[in-house]
């Protein structure tokens, strides 16, 4: 009797047994480490006083400060010697949180080594990008991070991001470890480094993705504060943080100032660069597209052209459109068109009204559904209701082409987070 009872009792306790028996490898199986995107920046070759000095570089270190849209366990770093024709040497990458965003002090109790193929150092071949190792230095979303790279010879073709609007610092000799880095030579751009990425955890649950915007000055944040973070692209990676529903998606901005759809301007054309600025980051699932007002107005800047110039012009920047929208889709990625801003103020492109008839037919192309997955109309919320062809007033950094502070904010908080579901 006792020992049937016991079968029974042991028979009725299997399922839960086997149950906790499978519970912990269920659950490592589960969740997939998965890399994601969670800071960019274009890259290109500087040029005038965007340029450093010969030999600022050579046997110097320089700290750069980013900020994050997207948390993760580990982190890796992506540099680059895109503009480089001869291989690259770095010396020596270390990685720590950066308290203050105007300042190269760093936290000394998060220093880490960065290593490349578990060497220090590594040399980036002409043309490449080179991903470091992973790097046991938890990243959390929006905070700082201070990034420290050691050089023997200064490339001689620089690569860099001339509107970083984040200062720079470069101190003579090894100061990979320094805690704060007193007479630093200052300059307001970003060399060799093209990408942060972080480790998530992914699971049906915990997602994980990155909003590429790609596009010119506007996105890049001509107008805003240099070292304040106030782009339209950061505050609209302020609002996901800020939602548990979308807490999961990361903001990389790959805007260049200058940078146009159909020619090259400052930086490489929007098509020429679309792979290696959007379609490769790691993670990315959507696209929001803000190019065209540099088309718009170096159409005629040095002249008028013919009416037939006007309707070619507009339909080579929709076809552009056409063009990025269905590779991206060849990639899986959601593809959300922003219209062209007003500048009927613009003193450098001194528009006339072929100009801003030219502006209202690629906005009613982009407004037209189906050509987009989504669209964020930039233009009505930054016009002047009183001439449509200006930006707003207190929308205007002065120069009728370029949104202030307060316009940037303005256009992050009227994007619908929805578009990212």
């Amino acid at each position: 009797m006792t020992m049937m009872l016991r079968s029974r009792l042991t028979l009725s306790l299997l399922p839960l047994l086997g149950g906790l028996a499978l519970s912990a490898p269920v659950a490592a199986k589960s969740c997939n480490a998965a890399w994601v995107a969670a800071w960019g920046s274009s890259q290109m070759a500087p040029t005038g006083e965007n340029r450093l000095a010969d030999g600022a570089l050579t046997g110097s270190t320089l700290r750069q400060i980013v900020r994050p849209s997207l948390g993760g366990q580990r982190v890796r770093l992506r540099l680059s010697n895109l503009i480089g024709t001869r291989p690259l040497s770095i010396l020596g990458v270390t990685i720590a949180r950066a308290p203050d965003a105007a300042s190269p002090a760093i936290d000394p109790a998060t220093l880490r080594s960065v290593s490349f193929d578990d060497g220090a150092g590594m040399t980036i071949p002409a043309g490449a990008d080179y991903l470091s190792d992973p790097v046991d230095l938890p990243a959390q979303a929006l905070r700082s991070l201070a990034i420290s790279i050691r050089y023997g010879q200064q490339p001689t073709d620089q690569t860099s991001h001339p509107g970083s609007r984040a200062t720079s610092y470069i101190v003579k000799g090894d100061a990979l470890r320094a805690a704060d880095l007193p007479g630093a030579i200052s300059t307001d751009h970003w060399f060799q480094l093209s990408g942060l990425e972080v480790e998530r955890c992914v699971t049906p649950r915990a997602r994980a993705a990155a909003i590429v915007a790609l596009g010119d000055s506007i996105t890049d944040g001509n107008g805003t504060t240099t070292n304040g973070n106030d782009r339209w692209t950061d505050r609209l990676a302020e609002r996901l943080q800020a939602d548990p529903h979308f807490a999961h998606l990361s903001v990389i901005n790959q805007g260049i100032g200058g940078n146009r759809l159909l020619d090259d301007g400052l930086g490489p054309n929007a098509l020429a660069r679309l792979d290696r600025d959007v379609l490769v980051q790691p993670g990315v699932r959507y696209l929001m597209l803000l190019e065209g007002v540099n088309d718009l107005g170096t159409l005629t800047r040095d002249g008028p052209v013919s009416d037939a110039a006007h309707a070619a012009h507009v339909a080579r920047i929709i076809g552009a459109y056409r063009q990025i929208t269905a590779r991206a889709h060849a990639r899986g990625i959601k593809v959300i068109g922003a219209t062209i801003m007003p500048y009927g103020g613009s003193d450098y492109y001194h528009p006339d009204a072929k100009n801003e008839a030219d502006r209202q037919a690629v906005n009613a192309w982009i407004r037209t559904p189906g050509n987009f997955d989504g669209v964020v109309d930039f233009d009505a919320i930054t016009r002047d209701p009183a001439r449509p062809d200006h930006l707003r007033g207190d929308y205007d950094k002065g120069d009728g082409l370029h949104p202030s502070p307060k316009g940037y904010r303005a256009v992050a908080d009227a994007i619908k987070l929805d578009l990212f579901r």
